[in-house]
């Protein structure tokens, strides 16, 4: 049987050589993703480096691995879901040969080996092609996480001998996957009604995709309901996991909804050759769903996070314009709020400094360590800068610490562990605890008196400055600034500390969504290429009728903007799910409902999908109905 897969797979490549590059895609951007995650893993600090910058080291890394997770989460996703849709449609349109298979007296279960076996050979060749795709991908990732300032300067992804079987498993893994349930579904087609493009054929939709598609389309909405109670750090996981639940929803229930949004569309408002396009797709849904479906994940899942973190990362922002109060704010390494509070014209100065430090929570079997930062401060001073940290600060004195504005897993009366670099501090109760923020924050916040004055030596500082009534806020800054502190306005502060916050949630979403777009967008060429190759027969009839080869593909590329439109609304609609949580969740954290669009992200989607799949649709249908007729209406489809 594997024999005649093979020849299958010679016969049929330019049917087979789509499926072939997405799992050679998926193969280089699984393997990439898991070298450099443990690359990150097990990168060493600098020698000679300090306790604390050590521990500041061990910080960034663990970011930076969490951030490659993610991405290789992402990859994995993207992966299954477009190699399972480019194999359905590509066995989907071998139904004609796989029935004479049947009628020749092959069972069931020989089709289904058949499948399984051409399936192993395309894994087999997209892994051989996707080793080497996946070091030029790790090379780009790696450049790509140096400029966005995630990873040192000379990072590089590590080679790993025994990646080969990785991938290889990946590879064959993903193809098996992909093709499994549809070669069930195949090998359970009648024959006769395989001819007749009748009966089971043109049943997409089965039970198993309704009840998935209806259970993420569920899971969609509970988050949506829940992400309010969820908190600040609790609330914006579940709202950016919304988006990826309706996704799947939506490209699992595809066959169904992209002819009902089809429907939608003004099709008359451009002539016969609209109602011909729209009734094209309505007819074979699954060529329309399997193009829609690398679109839909797009658009939801890129949209989606896009919406997510600029939501909360302008929530952020007024957050900290409303809890705030400070004329000028200056930043140093090394605290010096003494010598500030010393100038003239300077009402109140609060000096928060930054440490790395160990976090160790829970007892017994749920004891847990993990790395985070620390605020150093002086109570009354915080209070006076943070009038909205509450009153409970004023029990923090001692050996004691509070639970800061982006803490998690603890709260006020609990006892956690806490080490600065080498210097362990024991156990430490709890004792008050601040709003949580959305923007979030310290993990912990510390009195002054509690840690040594050299650890703060080279801590970077912030001390937030009120000057006295009647003092020009300019003058103050000028005698600050000649100390040699960087002195900003609290307006200046905030614009600052808002562009760094978007260019790291940029940096983030192009880290983890970058190539994985690439992937889905190459996922909807796959698609409109194999819907093409196999409908040169069908082009010909259409131009034996009388349509001219212009209006065959002026056809084909109005029913690649019905299928493009169809993708984007319902990528659309998933990413508009986090748009929702997102407001839900600023308001029940901050007391107001926050959201931002990125527009010009919006604009480059549509425009580059159907840029993309209107070219594509217009070569492709150029090369299906090149020949002479008579040639193409013989055409093997």
């Amino acid at each position: 049987m594997l024999s005649l897969s093979w020849a299958g797979f010679r016969e049929r490549w330019t049917l087979f050589i789509g499926a072939t590059v997405t799992v050679a895609l998926g193969v280089g951007l699984v393997q990439s993703s898991l070298l450099l995650l443990i690359s990150a893993a097990t990168l060493a600090p600098p020698d000679g480096a300090s306790p604390i910058a050590r521990m500041r080291f061990a910080t960034a890394t663990e970011a930076s691995v969490a951030l490659i997770a993610v991405t290789l989460g992402f990859a994995a996703l993207l992966a299954v879901f477009i190699i399972s849709s480019t194999f359905a449609f590509a066995v989907e349109q071998r139904r004609r040969d796989l029935a004479l298979l049947r009628l020749a007296g092959a069972s069931r279960g020989h089709v289904r080996q058949l499948l399984l076996g051409e399936a192993v050979l395309l894994g087999a060749v997209g892994t051989v092609a996707g080793v080497p795709a996946g070091l030029a991908l790790m090379a780009a990732q790696s450049w790509l996480l140096q400029r966005l300032g995630f990873v040192p300067d000379g990072f590089a992804g590590q080679w790993r001998g025994w990646i080969l079987f990785v991938s290889a498993g990946t590879g064959i893994g993903l193809a098996v996957m992909g093709v499994l349930l549809a070669a069930r579904r195949a090998a359970r087609v009648r024959p006769l009604e395989a001819l007749r493009d009748s009966g089971d054929t043109i049943r997409v939709m089965t039970i198993g995709r309704w009840s998935f598609g209806l259970l993420f389309a569920a899971g969609a909405a509970a988050l949506i309901g829940l992400s309010p109670v969820g908190g600040a750090v609790g609330g914006q996981a579940m709202a950016m996991n919304v988006s990826v639940c309706a996704a799947i929803a939506f490209t699992l229930l595809g066959p169904a909804l992209v002819p009902a949004v089809s429907r939608l569309l003004p099709s008359r408002a451009v002539g016969v050759l609209g109602e011909l396009a729209g009734a094209d797709l309505r007819d074979d849904v699954r060529r329309s769903a399997s193009t829609a479906a690398p679109l839909i994940v797009l658009t939801g899942l890129l949209l989606g996070q896009a919406v997510a973190s600029t939501s909360f990362a302008e929530a952020g922002r007024q957050e900290h314009r409303r809890d705030t109060v400070a004329d000028l704010v200056v930043e140093t390494t090394g605290p010096i709020g003494d010598r500030i509070a010393s100038v003239p014209g300077v009402r109140s100065a609060s000096t928060e400094a930054e440490v790395p430090v160990a976090l160790t929570t829970g007892s017994g079997e749920l004891r847990y360590t993990r790395l985070t930062s620390a605020v150093v401060i002086d109570p009354a001073g915080y209070r006076l800068a943070h009038p909205g940290s509450g009153d409970g600060l004023g029990a923090l004195a001692g050996s004691a610490v509070a639970r800061g504005p982006g803490a998690d897993g603890f709260a006020a009366g609990d006892t956690v562990g806490v080490r600065v670099g080498d210097t362990d501090l024991g156990s430490l109760p709890v004792v008050a605890e601040v709003p949580s923020a959305i923007g979030g924050g310290a993990t912990l916040l510390i009195p002054e008196d509690v840690l040594p004055a050299e650890l703060l030596a080279d801590a970077p500082v912030r001390t937030f400055v009120s000057v006295t009534e009647g003092t020009a806020p300019e003058q103050v800054a000028a005698s600050l600034t000649g100390s040699g502190a960087e002195v900003l306005t609290q307006e200046e502060w905030l614009a600052r500390d808002s562009a760094v916050s978007s260019a790291t949630s940029t940096g983030v979403l192009v880290v983890v969504m970058g190539l994985g777009s690439l992937y889905a967008l190459i996922g909807v060429v796959n698609s409109v290429v194999i819907g093409a190759a196999t409908r040169r027969r069908e082009f010909a009839a259409a131009r034996a009728v009388g349509f001219t080869r212009g209006q065959v593909v002026r056809t084909a590329l109005l029913e690649s903007v019905h299928v493009t439109t169809a993708g984007l609304v319902l990528g659309g609609i998933a990413a508009a799910g986090t748009l929702v949580a997102a407001l839900a969740t600023t308001s029940a954290v901050t007391g107001d409902a926050i959201a931002a669009v990125p527009w010009p992200l919006v604009a480059a989607v549509v425009a580059g999908a159907f840029l993309i799949t209107g070219v594509t649709t217009v070569a492709t249908s150029l090369s299906a109905t090149h020949g002479r007729l008579v040639e193409l209406l013989g055409a093997r489809e």
